[in-house]
């Protein structure tokens, strides 16, 4: 097995872009409507990070097939390092209640591109 930060230096040197984020996978933990409860806890937390800049993304998963709801969710963050990530992650309203529980990775991204349209006098914003 590779040491990720060896692997983290191979792909920086081969020049990837190596961007280390932090991929939390978040289950149901109990009663779906015990995680309802706690929603607009877990959802201000979320706006308040993604304020911080410490939010990347965040957003439910469907099941295999793509056609339904599971519970599971992915929310990735952007810390210093996983210890820093492991406690905005327990800081969660959902993850503190007991409500969700969470699997943390680190998750380095190499490749990919996003597009961003900025519609300057209609102040019209388009993320792809």
């Amino acid at each position: 097995m590779v040491a990720w930060a060896d692997y983290k230096a191979e792909a920086k040197s081969r020049g990837a872009l190596a961007l280390e984020l932090y991929v939390a996978t978040s289950v149901p933990a109990k009663l779906p409507e015990d995680v309802k409860a706690v929603l607009p806890a877990h959802l201000a937390y979320q706006a308040k990070l993604e304020g911080e800049g410490a939010l990347a993304f965040a957003g439910p998963l469907s099941d295999e097939t793509g056609a339904h709801m599971q519970g599971m969710g992915m929310i990735i963050y952007r810390a210093a390092d996983l210890e820093a990530a492991r406690a905005l992650a327990d800081a969660d309203p959902m993850h503190q209640s007991g409500a969700r529980s969470y699997v943390l990775r680190r998750w380095m991204i190499n490749e990919g591109s996003f597009t961003l349209s900025v519609g300057l006098s209609t102040k019209h914003l388009s993320l792809c």
